[in-house]
């Protein structure tokens, strides 16, 4: 690069050189040409200033050459400056990110914690508010259940049958597991639906030949969530006033 760049400065040179002294070249042909000697009986030598040698050109190119040097030396660090503090900007702003990235998770999952305790303690006050009064509920819609019992759990590790049961109402020829929410969403129902299943399935492997019903119970219900428990046999309980109501489903309660 710097060898052509010393060409050209050379070439420029020449001609600025040779457009300061065109007079001076042109006043010493006419000169010869008046003595009689032509272009092609001799040889024209170019003449030079007197102010001017060659040596002194050569070091004004070489100093140019020694500038451009030092001009394109300042670019690099300049470039190689800017460059790294691009980087260090760039490091401190992911910095920042990411630590602003694990406080906003922090308060996540602090916030999910705390609606999660808060969540269950409702659940737990619902069932609480429930629990005492079913069987009196259930006696009004022609089903006794002499026996209540909350927080059941199965673990049949032999057969790989796990559940838990809110609320469990049994007498002798049948028993009703009511599953308590906060608020009740499709999830829920599914879910409960498969318990009865697996209370259908250990029963069998035990000799327990009763039926099985179901009921879902929460402080909120949406509309579709109650069709949804109500076509899959399910019944439903909810706030009503100071007490609640127990909606059974159309037709026959399913049994497992």
């Amino acid at each position: 690069m710097l060898w052509l760049l010393s060409l050209c400065q050379h070439w420029a040179f020449f001609h600025i050189y040779l457009f300061k002294n065109i007079e001076k070249l042109y006043s010493i042909y006419e000169k010869q040409v008046s003595l009689g000697v032509s272009m092609g009986d001799a040889q024209l030598q170019p003449t030079y200033p007197k102010n001017i040698s060659f040596e002194q050109v050569w070091a004004s190119l070489d100093r140019l050459t020694e500038s451009q040097k030092e001009t394109d030396r300042q670019i690099k660090e300049s470039q190689q400056e800017t460059a790294r503090q691009i980087k260090e900007s760039q490091l401190e702003t992911d910095r920042q990110i990411k630590e602003s990235q694990l406080e906003t998770d922090r308060q996540i999952k602090d916030i999910n914690k705390r609606f999660g305790e808060y969540s269950n303690r409702l659940g737990e006050i619902a069932e609480y508010m429930v629990a005492p009064n079913l069987r009196e509920k259930f006696r009004e819609l022609g089903f006794n259940f002499p026996k209540a019992n909350r927080n059941s759990d199965v673990s049949d590790y032999d057969n790989n049958i796990f559940m838990e049961i809110d609320v469990m109402l049994e007498n002798g020829d049948k028993a009703l597991l009511v599953e308590v929410k906060t608020k009740l969403i499709s999830d829920h129902v599914n879910a409960h639906i498969e318990r009865l299943e697996k209370m259908r399935k250990y029963a069998d492997l035990h000799g327990d030949k009763r039926s099985f019903l179901g009921a879902v119970a929460g402080v909120v219900i949406p509309d579709n969530i109650r069709k949804l428990a109500l076509s899959n046999g399910l019944f439903v309980i909810e706030p009503s006033g100071e007490t609640f109501r127990i909606t059974p489903p159309s037709g026959n309660p399913k049994e497992w």
